[in-house]
Parts: C-alpha cells; structure tokens; sequence
C-alpha cells in the first residue's frame, strides 16, 4: 500500500487575480515590443501539442536529455545519494521522472510542483500508484516564488530539485539567477539540484527545432491566442497571424514569435490593440546556454557546480549543482 495518497497540498498563491492577470496581458499587448507570457500555452491542449513537439524528429532537447540520463545515471546516482526527496519543478513529462527514480537508491519522497492542480494530482496519483513505498506529495505553488515544502513521514537523507527540459532556458538570465536562488532556498543546506540546460550550437539547428515541418509548433504558438479568444474573450483572427522562430545569436536564443500577416486590430478586455503588417509578439524566449556560461550563473545563485554531462554531439546537457552547507 502506498504511504502516500498524493493528496494535493497548496503553498503558496499560484494564480493572480483575474484582474490583475488581465492588467498584466494588456501591458504586454500594449507595450513597444508586444509580448505574453509562455504560460498561456499549457492548458490541456497546448500540453498535449507540447508532448507531440517532444516526439518530432526536429525537436532534439527531449530525447537527447533522455539518452545522457540513460548513460549517465549510474554516474549521478551516488553522488545524489541514497533516500533523497526529489522536488520536480514544474513536473512535466512523468518518464523523465521514473527514469530518475529508478536509477536512484531507495529514494525517499517525491514533490511534483506545478501550477495546473488537475494535471499535477492525476500524474502524482499515476506515481503513488507505481511506486507504493515513495510518499508522493504534489504541491500547488508557483515555483518562481518560494514555498513551503511539506513534512514527510519519514525524513529524507537530503533534498534534490529536479528541473529537466530546458526550462530554465525560458527565462531571461537575471530571472534564471533569482529561479536558481529560489531552487537553492528549497534544497536547502547540503542540498542539490539536477537540471537540464540547452546548450549553444549550429543556429540551423536551433531554428529547425523550433519551425518544425509539421506545423505543430505553430499550432502550439497560436494556442496562446486561442485561449485569450476563449477564456477570456478576445477576438484575435488566428488566421491573420503567422509562427515565427529567430535565432539571436548576440542574445544566445530562440524567440518564438506571432507576425501579424496584415494590419489589423484586435479586442482585448475593452481595448483596441493595432496590428501592423509584420509587427509581432514574442511569446518565448528559450536561452542557450556553453557549459561555462551556465556554470557561471550557477556560481552568482550560490550553487556549486560538480558534473555537467552532454551527449556526444554537445547539443544538450545535464548538470549537478550542490548547496554549500
């Protein structure tokens, strides 16, 4: 029987008023360089494009982070140690995680932290269920922000936050260095992290990955404006505007984009907002990252880099990070 039932525990105030989520979307819509946050692609359909995109042959981070976790497990596992709580950061894909916890030793607590309740208490109820001895317990926060882990039944030997994927490459770097001092609060003294990080390479590369032939990342950008016309009553022409990724080299990365086709205007929240043709909005930024420059904005957290593994063409890597005691 599992010694946790996954009940959802909620630490902190994941969701702004409406009103002020609203204000925050017309700031962006109206400022010179329009932009949104990413978080608007991830209701249920834009997760399920995500995980469509993680399979596409151009998208390269998802299975090349999976196959430096495979060979480079059993060089992770005794330095992350035994009967850990792994904090998962916005847990995503539930096989990164049982690729994790089944080459750990014995380990101790699982702690999902996301901001979507109904994903997070189906995936960490899919987990309680398959791993009967690890307590589970999903927490509801905006992990931006710090929160209050929970109390397990059973102390674990140490925290590890575990943030696979690239995320961390969604945030400009003075919002990656405060994301990290967050991750470094929450592992605590004697604590660790393991992290997934993009790295730089052939720029046809990254704009491949990002304009797939397929037309599902459009899809998966478009869904941003799709869910303001639905949730919250907007009148974007979905048509009238097109997916765009561009490499900044000087930047060191990707910005998904929206190109208005045509001039245009558009209702929001009782405002006009004008389009003209060609005029954007940048939906994303996705930072890549040299091993260095990585490890140099770990230091500034106050992390100390240990291991940084990559696959055998550099396109992707894993880093572990600890927190002094």
């Amino acid at each position: 029987m599992s010694s946790n039932r996954a009940a959802l525990v909620r630490a902190n105030e994941t969701d702004p008023a409406l009103d002020e989520e609203i204000e925050n979307i017309l700031a962006g819509l109206t400022a010179p360089i329009k932009h949104l946050s990413p978080k608007y692609f991830y209701d249920d359909f834009g997760l399920r494009l995500f995980e469509e995109i993680c399979r596409l042959p151009e998208y390269y981070p998802t299975r090349t982070e999976r196959k430096i976790m495979d060979g480079h497990l059993p060089e992770m596992a005794p330095l992350i140690g035994p009967r850990v709580s792994v904090i998962e950061f916005g847990s995503g894909s539930s096989q990164k995680i049982r690729q994790l916890l089944d080459g750990l030793a014995e380990p101790a607590a699982y702690v999902p932290v996301d901001i979507s309740a109904p994903y997070l208490s189906s995936m960490a109820s899919s987990l309680a269920k398959d791993y009967p001895t690890l307590q589970v317990v999903p927490v509801l926060a905006d992990f931006t922000r710090p929160f209050d882990l929970p109390t397990h039944a059973v102390a674990p030997e140490r925290n590890l936050v575990f943030f696979p994927g690239s995320t961390i490459g969604n945030f400009e770097r003075p919002e990656a260095r405060s994301l990290l001092e967050v991750m470094r609060h929450e592992a605590g003294p004697g604590g660790a992290l393991l992290i997934g990080v993009d790295l730089k390479k052939d720029p046809r590369i990254v704009r491949a990955a990002y304009n797939d032939s397929a037309g599902v990342t459009a899809r998966f950008n478009l869904n941003v404006l799709r869910r303001l016309n639905s949730e919250l009553g907007a009148n974007f022409d979905l048509s009238g505007f097109q997916h765009k990724a561009v490499y900044d080299e000087l930047q060191g990365r990707i910005e998904m984009r929206l190109v208005s086709r045509k001039a245009q205007r558009a209702r929001f929240a009782g405002h006009s907002i004008d389009f003209r043709a060609g005029e954007h909005i940048v939906t994303e930024y996705s930072h890549k990252y040299s091993l260095d420059e990585f490890a140099a904005l770990a230091r500034s957290a106050g992390l100390e880099p240990i291991r940084a593994w990559c696959d055998a063409d550099a396109l992707f890597s894993v880093h572990y990070l600890t927190v002094p005691q």
